[in-house]
C-alpha cells in the first residue's frame, strides 16, 4: 500500500497542496525521490535517513519510492523533510496512516531527529485550516502557526516526541499565539525644526497614502522626515497585520511568532540589486517592495540606484503587486507600498546655494536628476523642496506639535476614507481610480477650471492628472470639506514635479 501525507508548496503567498506518496516494494534496496524536487528537497533522503537512525530505526532493504504530487509542480525548500519522514514511517507501519491523514506537515529535520524551523509556516497553517486539517510544524514556530485560529497545531521539538504524540504515548503541549509587538517609533516630528512645507507634505502623504519625493541639499533633514512617517501612520488593522505577517513568514523573518501592528518601514541601500528590491533569486523570495507591503519603502539617494532597478518599481507602484517571472513558474507577491524618496538637487548637492555654488550648474542638476526616469517620477504624487535649515532655526526650541498630534489628525482623515470606501476594496485616496475617482474626487467648477488650465500649461499626463485629483481629495478631507474645491486643487498642483533650479 501507499502511505499518504499532506504538505504544501509555496508560490508567492499561495500555499499549493502537495501529497507525499510513499511506497515500499520488493526489489533491490533503493530510496528514490521523484516529483520535480530541487537540490534541497533531493537532499532530504540523507537527512531523513539520519534522523530515523537517530531514533534507532533502519530503512527496510527494499525499493522505497517517494513521489511528491502533483509531479509537474516544482518543489523547493527543506520543509519537505518532515512529511517525507512521516510518509515513510506510515508505510513502515510505525504510525497510523489515518491519523497522519488528518494533518498537513511542514518542517526540516536535523541529523539527530530534531524538527527545525522553516519559512512559510503561517501560510501552511492557513492552508490547513481551509482544508479542515491540523498542522504539524516545528516547536519553534508553533506560536506562529497558532495565529491561524481554529486548527489543531502539533508543535514538535523532536521526531521521537512527535511519534509518541501521534501514537498516544505522550502529549505535546499546545502552542499559544505569539505576542503582538507594540509599534516602534523611529523618530518624532518634534525633532524637525523649520521645514513647514515639508511637514505639511508629509502629513498629506500620511493622510492619503500618497507617494512622496523630497529634493534638497545634504543635511536638510530629508532622512529625518522620512523616518518620522511611520510614527504618524495609523496602526495596521488585524487583517492587514496578517497580510504583512504572511510576507514576513515566507521570507523567514517572523521571530517567535510575534506579529506587529506597526506598518513596515524598509530602507534598502542604493546598491541593492533588482532581485533584492523586487524579489527573486534561485529560490524566489519577496524583495524589499513586498516586505514593505502596507507600509513605507524609503529610497534615499534616489538617483544613485541603478536605473533598471528603479524602473522595475513602476509596475508595482501602479498595481500594488509584483510578479516574478521564471521559466517554470510565475510568483506574485503583494506590494501595496507608500514610496518615499529623497535626492539631492545635483551630484554635489549645493545647486542654488550662492555660498557653495555648483561649478557645473545647471548641467549638473540635469544630468543627475535625469538618472530617474520620467515615468517613475510621474508615479510620485507629491514633490517637495526641502531647503537647508539655518543655524537660527536650529537654535529654536522644538516645535510644539509632535508626531502624536499629527497622527491623531491623520487617523481621523483615514477613518473618513475607510467609511467612504467601505465595500469597494480600496483603503485610502491613493487607491482611487475609475468610477470611484469620478464619484469622490471630482472638484467643483472652480477646481475643474483651474485643473484644466494647469493641465494645458504644465502638460500634465493622464496619470499626473489622476494623482492631482487624489491628492486634492486628501487635502479636502483634511479640511473637512465634502467636495474638492479650487484651494485644494491649487495646493495639490503646487506639489508636482520640481524643475532643476539654475
Amino acid at each position: 500500500m501507499v502511505a499518504l501525507v499532506s504538505t504544501v508548496a509555496y508560490l508567492g503567498l499561495e500555499a499549493r497542496a502537495v501529497e507525499v506518496q510513499c511506497q515500499i516494494a520488493p526489489g533491490l534496496a533503493a530510496f528514490r525521490l521523484v516529483g520535480l524536487p530541487d537540490k534541497a528537497v533531493g537532499e532530504s533522503r540523507e537527512r531523513v535517513h539520519a534522523a530515523l537512525a537517530a531514533l534507532g530505526l533502519s530503512l527496510p532493504p527494499k525499493r522505497i519510492t517517494v513521489n511528491l504530487s502533483p509531479a509537474d509542480l516544482p518543489k523547493e525548500g527543506s520543509h519537505y523533510d518532515l512529511p517525507i519522514a512521516l510518509a515513510l514511517l506510515a508505510a513502515m507501519g510505525v504510525v497510523d496512516r489515518e491519523t497522519i491523514g488528518d494533518y498537513v506537515a511542514v518542517g526540516e529535520l536535523a541529523l539527530d531527529g530534531r524538527v527545525i524551523s522553516s519559512p512559510g509556516v503561517l501560510l501552511a497553517a492557513l492552508h490547513a485550516g481551509s482544508q479542515d486539517k491540523g498542522l504539524i510544524c516545528p516547536a519553534e514556530q508553533g506560536s506562529e502557526a497558532s495565529w491561524a485560529s481554529g486548527i489543531d497545531v502539533v508543535a514538535a521539538p523532536h521526531l521521537l516526541g512527535l511519534l509518541n504524540h501521534l501514537r498516544g504515548q505522550q502529549r505535546l503541549p499546545d502552542p499559544v499565539p505569539g505576542e503582538a509587538e507594540p509599534p516602534a517609533r523611529l523618530a518624532d516630528l518634534r525633532q524637525v525644526k523649520g521645514q513647514e512645507v515639508a511637514r505639511r507634505a508629509l502629513e498629506i502623504a500620511a493622510a492619503g497614502g500618497h507617494n512622496l519625493l523630497m529634493v534638497g541639499p545634504p543635511g536638510a533633514g530629508k532622512s529625518l522626515l522620512a523616518s518620522c512617517l511611520p510614527g504618524i501612520l495609523p496602526d495596521l488593522t488585524p487583517a492587514e497585520a496578517l497580510e504583512t505577517s504572511m510576507v514576513a513568514s515566507v521570507a523567514g523573518l517572523l521571530e517567535d511568532g510575534r506579529i506587529s501592528r506597526a506598518r513596515p518601514f524598509r530602507s534598502p541601500h542604493h546598491s541593492a540589486s533588482m532581485a533584492a528590491l523586487t524579489g527573486g533569486g534561485l529560490r524566489v523570495r519577496p524583495g524589499e517592495v513586498s516586505l514593505a507591503h502596507l507600509g513605507v519603502l524609503f529610497l534615499d539617494e534616489l538617483p544613485e540606484f541603478q536605473r533598471a532597478v528603479l524602473d522595475s518599481l513602476r509596475q508595482p507602484l501602479e498595481s500594488g503587486e509584483i510578479t516574478v517571472a521564471r521559466a517554470n513558474a510565475h510568483v506574485t507577491f503583494p506590494a501595496r507600498v507608500q514610496l518615499v524618496a529623497a535626492m539631492n538637487p545635483c551630484r554635489c548637492g549645493h545647486l542654488g546655494d550662492p555660498a557653495l555654488g555648483c561649478s557645473r550648474a545647471p548641467r549638473c542638476a540635469a544630468d543627475y536628476q535625469s538618472k530617474v526616469s520620467g515615468p517613475l517620477l510621474d508615479r510620485i504624487d507629491l514633490h517637495v523642496e526641502v531647503d537647508p535649515v539655518s543655524a537660527a532655526d536650529l537654535s529654536l526650541p522644538p516645535p510644539s506639535e509632535g508626531s502624536a498630534e499629527v497622527a491623531a489628525r491623520v487617523a481621523a482623515v483615514r477613518r473618513v476614507q475607510t467609511e467612504r470606501l467601505e465595500g469597494t476594496g480600496r483603503r485610502n485616496n491613493a487607491e482611487l481610480d475609475g468610477d470611484l475617482l469620478d464619484r469622490f474626487a471630482t472638484p467643483d467648477d472652480g477646481g475643474r477650471k483651474l485643473l484644466a488650465q494647469a493641465a494645458e500649461v504644465m502638460r500634465l499626463s493622464a496619470r499626473s492628472y489622476t494623482r492631482i485629483l487624489r491628492v486634492a481629495r486628501t487635502i479636502a478631507d483634511m479640511a473637512g470639506a465634502d467636495q474638492t474645491g479650487r484651494p485644494h486643487v491649487a495646493e495639490a498642483l503646487s506639489y508636482r514635479r520640481i524643475a532643476p533650479r539654475a
